[in-house]
């Protein structure tokens, strides 16, 4: 197993069987390994910086029913809310203030948000921070929709794959969700120009090693410039509210597995690690990860966006989030960035 962790960090790829063989035959050394060789290739690219980005989640409907989300559709118990574009210029503008030159529009597939009032919103943040970059996390768009955004000024745009497995998909969505769509939204955005980022979770239900495996060369043949990956939180809302939550161990192992197949990858450190252990986004920037996202919505809402239960940081204001994750990565020997915090070339 130390051959195929050596050969992946030499060649940045394996074969299916090879990636299948690594994440069975995991071991606490063989993790350590792994992770040793996923910080220095991080730091061969990024040095010792850790980007922040400022997450403003402006919107909790959704017109989909993902099985494994608490925003899911048919949530009746989710309590709604959408941010007005006011709402949303106040959070950029306390992001801006207290060093934030990234800020993400995440929110869920919600029809009130139409093309014109989101290039609206677009519009504005680039014009009143022509030095921030803008990514979008608003799932799936039309070819058209997704040039307009980028056109509107919007740099980057995040849609988590879920899984690369087309069987795995159906088991996780309904039959109005396609895996085929899914992936032609990504390959849209690449071709479009977007800084595209994709994702998986660790542990999701029904998840095999061979899915993990088909994630990890579906991942490289897209190369896109960010992968976000969190362990699967169940979420007591929804079917899979009785499912075994993800492994932190197994999360940290694949996130080292992306930094030697990307080298170059902006890689989050999610909330989701840090719910679900008290120094988890320690554990993931050590792992290799390289990207924090601190919460820029207000606090009244961000109870309300539970994708997953016992979600960290709802509490908090946005300059405590960002001080207290400052010190969490100081703590580790690396430094809060503040910049872009662009992909850096190959």
């Amino acid at each position: 197993m130390v051959g195929l962790i050596e050969k992946l960090e030499r060649e940045h790829t394996l074969s299916k069987e090879e990636y299948i063989a690594l994440i069975k035959s995991r071991t606490p050394e063989l993790s350590e390994l792994l992770f040793e060789k996923a910080r220095a290739v991080r730091e061969h690219y990024y040095g010792k910086d850790v980007y922040i980005r400022g997450l403003i989640e402006f919107t909790n409907y959704c017109k989909n029913d993902c099985y494994y989300c608490g925003i899911r559709c048919k949530n009746r118990n989710a309590e709604r809310y959408r941010l007005t574009k006011e709402q949303i210029m106040d959070c950029c503008k306390t992001g801006y203030e207290i060093g934030f030159r990234t800020f993400v529009l995440q929110g869920g597939e919600d029809p009130y948000f139409t093309n014109e009032r989101m290039l609206d919103i677009i519009h504005s943040i680039k014009r009143q921070y022509p030095d921030c970059a803008l990514t979008l996390s608003v799932g799936e768009k039309s070819r058209e929709e997704y040039q307009s955004y980028f056109d509107a000024g919007a740099d980057r745009y995040l849609l988590r794959h879920e899984t690369a497995n087309n069987e795995h998909y159906r088991l996780l969505h309904p039959d109005s969700l396609s895996p085929e769509n899914r992936k032609r939204c990504l390959h849209d955005l690449k071709e479009i120009g977007f800084q595209t980022g994709c994702g998986f979770m660790v542990g999701s239900p029904y998840q095999t090693e061979e899915h993990l495996a088909e994630d990890m060369l579906f991942i490289k043949d897209l190369k896109p410039q960010m992968v976000g990956i969190g362990p699967f939180i169940p979420q007591h809302d929804t079917p899979f509210r009785d499912f075994p939550q993800g492994s932190l161990e197994l999360t940290l192992f694949m996130l080292g597995l992306l930094r030697l197949t990307l080298p170059n990858v902006l890689l989050p450190s999610t909330t989701a690690l840090g719910t679900i252990h008290p120094k988890g986004r320690e554990l993931g920037i050590l792992a290799g990860a390289n990207v924090v996202m601190p919460n820029l919505s207000p606090k009244d809402v961000r109870s309300k966006y539970l994708l997953y239960d016992n979600k960290i940081c709802t509490g908090d204001e946005a300059a405590e989030c960002k001080n207290c994750l400052q010190m969490r990565v100081r703590s580790i020997g690396y430094d809060i960035a503040v910049s872009r915090g662009d992909c850096k070339k190959e």
